[in-house]
């Protein structure tokens, strides 16, 4: 019985292998992701949200260069929704939603080159402790900004990777 797991796992790595399939992150910290990354600066992004999202994309994309060739410009929208309504006509959940278009610009030509957006959002249930509902709305934004700079950088890392 133990044969046949082997086979089809041996039959999927071929297949995969014939496919033209790759990782894009191979290389590590020495391949075309990783020194691509090198060369993108992140502009400054106003407000708290984006202090989160611009610290959780350095730390995605690494340190640039001095002289980085592209500049990544980033808009959010952070919005908080509240709905459910209890007998007091209190809010019972609310819906943190971050969306971000970003610019991959050009800093040699200053054309824009990757034109995108990226989007999360999360739940929150609203409890009478005024305190856990503002830790709760905090830890969705660091969730929410670690999640968009996941987003950015997958897209980025496909825009290095067709280049």
């Amino acid at each position: 019985m133990s044969l046949k797991p082997a086979l089809a796992a041996g039959a999927l790595a071929l297949a995969l292998a014939g496919c033209g399939l790759s990782p894009v992150y191979s290389g590590g910290a020495g391949g075309a992701a990783a020194a691509s990354f090198r060369n993108i600066s992140v502009a400054p992004i106003p407000d708290r949200s984006g202090f989160l999202v611009r610290q959780a994309l350095l730390d995605r994309l690494g340190g640039p260069v001095d002289d980085a060739r592209y500049r990544l410009e980033i808009e959010l929208d952070d919005q908080i929704v509240a709905f459910g309504v209890r007998g007091d006509n209190s809010a019972a959940r609310e819906r943190r939603t971050l969306r971000a278009r970003y610019r991959l610009v050009d800093t040699t030509t200053n054309t824009v080159v990757l034109d995108a957006t990226a989007g999360a959002d999360s739940g929150i249930d609203r409890v009478s402790s005024n305190y856990a509902v503002v830790a709760a709305e905090a830890t969705a934004l660091e969730r929410l900004s670690t999640e968009l700079a996941r987003q950015i950088g997958a897209k980025l890392a496909l825009f290095a990777r067709g280049r």
